[in-house]
C-alpha cells in the first residue's frame, strides 16, 4: 500500500515497460479522485504504458504515460475529458529525451558534477517540459526532475555540466516554463562546494 502523504510519483510508482517510449504525456489534476478516474480512462483509450499515477502535494494527482505519439495524444485527450474542470495542466512531448525518464528516478550517473543549474516551477508538467527542453539545448546531465514531493505542489529540474552549457540549458528550460507562465525561479552555481555534492547524487 503506497503512502498517500504526498509521495513522489517518479520514485514510488515509475515503471517504464518494454522499450523507451517515443512520446510521454502527462495530466495534472486538482482532484485526487478525478485524477484516478482520468488515469483509468487514459489507459483504456490507447495503447500506452503507465509510467506514474500518484497523488502529489498539495492534494493534486499526476498521471504520466508513454508510447507512440498518436497513442499518447489519444490517451491525454481522454484524460483531459475526464479531468474536466479539475485539470491543472497537461502536456505531450513527442520525442522525449531519454535523460528525462532517468531524471524522474534520479538514476542519471554523470562522470562528475561540474556547474549546477536548477529550474523551479509551479507545476509538475512545467518541470517535465523545462527539463526536456534544457537537456536538448546543451550538453548537460539531468540529475533529477522532482515532482511536488514535499514541495507544496512545486517542482524542480536539477542539472550539471560545463558552465556555458548549464547556462544555455537553463535559458532553454526557463523559456519553456515561462511560456506557460509557470516559471518560479532558477539558479546557476558555477563551482559548487564539494560538501554540497553528496546531497545531490
Amino acid at each position: 500500500m503506497q503512502s498517500m502523504n504526498c509521495p513522489d510519483p517518479t520514485t514510488e510508482a515509475t515503471t517504464v515497460r518494454n522499450s523507451r517510449p517515443q512520446a510521454v504525456g502527462c495530466i495534472e489534476t486538482s482532484s485526487i479522485a478525478r485524477g484516478l478516474e482520468a488515469a483509468d480512462a487514459m489507459l483504456k483509450a490507447a495503447q500506452v504504458s503507465l509510467l506514474a499515477a500518484n497523488p502529489i502535494c498539495p492534494g493534486k494527482y499526476v498521471v504520466i504515460v508513454g508510447g507512440h505519439v498518436a497513442e499518447v495524444n489519444a490517451a491525454v485527450a481522454a484524460g483531459e475529458a475526464v479531468a474536466a474542470d479539475t485539470l491543472v495542466d497537461r502536456m505531450v512531448i513527442p520525442n522525449i529525451h531519454p535523460q528525462v525518464l532517468q531524471a524522474f528516478t534520479a538514476t542519471t550517473n554523470p562522470k562528475k558534477i561540474e556547474a549546477l543549474g536548477m529550474i523551479e516551477t509551479f507545476s509538475a508538467v512545467a518541470a517535465i517540459i523545462a527539463g526536456d527542453e534544457a537537456v536538448k539545448a546543451a550538453q548537460v546531465d539531468l540529475l533529477e526532475i522532482r515532482l511536488a514531493r514535499a514541495l507544496g505542489g512545486k517542482a524542480f529540474v536539477l542539472l550539471t555540466g560545463e558552465v556555458s552549457a548549464v547556462r544555455a540549458a537553463i535559458e532553454a528550460g526557463n523559456r519553456a516554463a515561462r511560456a506557460q507562465g509557470l516559471l518560479l525561479g532558477f539558479t546557476i552555481i558555477p563551482s559548487p562546494h564539494p560538501d554540497l555534492i553528496p546531497s545531490l547524487v
